[in-house]
């Protein structure tokens, strides 16, 4: 093959020209119109996947014995052990197949991470396009135009997405990206007035349709994860120093952003409130121990969902039930109520339907990838490969997306898988270009990229 058909990233990564410009560009049409047309950035997704992964198996050097190829095997055996050991002790329980997809489709960020090829720039922009694309998605899916009108109104909106908590987290991931890359927004140099604007918009739109959401668990994660990247943002300013930051700029964005939330909130005050003392008295019988007592509200219908659960868990707590346990739990549960079982299908939380499905080898699997991804951005950071402020939107969306994830499985659905893979997969290429660094500093050996890989 001809050199000129060859295609060499930032960081050595190589592969034919034509595949890469093919991955390139469902990776892009995936992060602009996954929302604005699902059924075409889904086939983008799975061009921009599979592609992917075959290339980094064929000619990613150095990538292929990654923790991340490593992880995705042993979620792989994880649910394959499930499902086996239920075929024997509950055949009629069971699908067909393993159905490997529930957690493997969390590793789609192996592809994303190969095609951004080590580059801030390229993440940066693939980063960009998703929320410009979830903006006009909010215009263009639903009732459009008109469902921001009706959220002024006082009603809870969704913005077309899947439903009212899957638009808010979305918005909520895009308000909290805004606010961490504020100073990038605002840096001197090219376009500065039009990234100004841009930045403007984008963080007065989502600031408010996290507030028009009205999902109690996104706003109780954006007020952990906000506060915690400005104190951390504040001490390694003091201790590590930085880059000057044009405090007349960053003073008005946070000035913009509190008049935003303190003028929507003011309009919004009476369902705003509402909403959000809507069942003190739960959470009071909660708080007192008596669950039994919980009324099938919001609330009391995920914590007798998790009760629930947890009797399933006791009874298989190593392996699970394998990938339909979510649903054995609310259709099999005999004192869950009917209006239960017939509309909801899964638990409201990510971590109890793992532990449900695939047991305590789930979890400790979901664990170690988690534990991974943190070590891996940690390394790429203290490398200098990895930037300060996208290290700290890394550190910002893990507790935001715990938190979230507590209340609402999303990570079981695609709202939740596409936000996952493309965040990770923007800090995992990072990782991978500083091994890279590591091993080309060391020589021929490779003995300097000491650690996981």
């Amino acid at each position: 093959m001809k050199s000129q058909d060859i295609w060499e990233s930032p960081v050595g990564w190589t592969c034919p020209r034509a595949v890469w410009g093919a991955g390139v560009i469902a990776l892009l049409l995936c992060a602009v119109f996954r929302m604005l047309w699902p059924e075409l950035g889904s086939h983008a997704e799975t061009v921009m996947a599979v592609l992917g992964l075959i290339i980094v198996l064929s000619l990613g050097r150095g990538i292929r014995s990654s923790a991340a190829l490593w992880l995705l095997l042993a979620v792989v055996v994880v649910q394959v052990i499930s499902w086996t050991l239920g075929y024997y002790h509950h055949p009629q329980w069971v699908a067909d197949n393993p159905q490997v997809d529930r957690l493997a489709k969390l590793f789609i960020f192996i592809s994303v991470a190969w095609w951004l090829g080590g580059s801030t720039r390229n993440t940066l922009l693939v980063w960009c396009l998703a929320v410009m694309g979830l903006i006009l998605s909010s215009v263009v899916q639903g009732d459009g135009l008109n469902e921001w009108l009706r959220g002024f109104e006082g009603h809870r909106v969704g913005f077309g997405v899947r439903n009212y908590q899957h638009g808010a987290m979305l918005f909520g991931v895009a308000l909290l990206g805004l606010v961490v890359f504020t100073p990038r927004f605002l840096a001197p140099g090219r376009w500065r007035a039009v990234r100004a604007v841009a930045w403007c918009v984008m963080l007065v739109l989502s600031a408010i349709a996290v507030l028009i959401g009205q999902t109690r668990a996104v706003w109780l994660a954006l007020l952990l994860a906000l506060p915690l990247v400005l104190v951390v943002w504040l001490v390694a300013r003091r201790f590590l120093g930085g880059a000057p930051v044009n405090r007349k700029f960053l003073v008005s964005g946070l000035v913009i952003l509190l008049l935003v939330i303190v003028g929507a909130g003011s309009a919004l005050k009476g369902p705003l409130l509402e909403r959000a003392g809507k069942e003190s008295a739960v959470i009071g019988m909660l708080l007192e121990g008596n669950i039994d007592d919980v009324p099938y509200t919001s609330i009391g219908i995920r914590i007798h969902s998790w009760q629930a659960a947890f009797e399933w868990i006791e009874q298989r707590p190593l392996v699970g039930w394998g990938g339909q346990g979510r649903g054995l739990v609310i259709d099999h549960t005999p004192w869950l109520p009917d209006r239960v079982k017939n509309n909801f299908g899964h638990l409201h939380n990510f971590f109890i339907e793992v532990w449900v499905a695939y047991g305590i080898l789930g979890l400790a699997v979901i664990a170690a990838f988690a534990f991974w991804v943190g070590l891996a951005t940690w390394r790429a950071w203290r490398g200098g490969v990895l930037p300060g402020d996208m290290a700290l939107f890394g550190a910002g969306f893990f507790v935001y997306w715990m938190v979230v994830n507590q209340f609402e499985s999303y990570n079981s659905f695609w709202t939740g898988v596409y936000v996952h893979n493309l965040v990770v997969g923007g800090l995992i290429t990072h990782y991978w270009r500083w091994l890279r660094v590591g091993r080309e500093r060391s020589g021929p050996s490779g003995a300097g990229a000491a650690g996981i890989s």
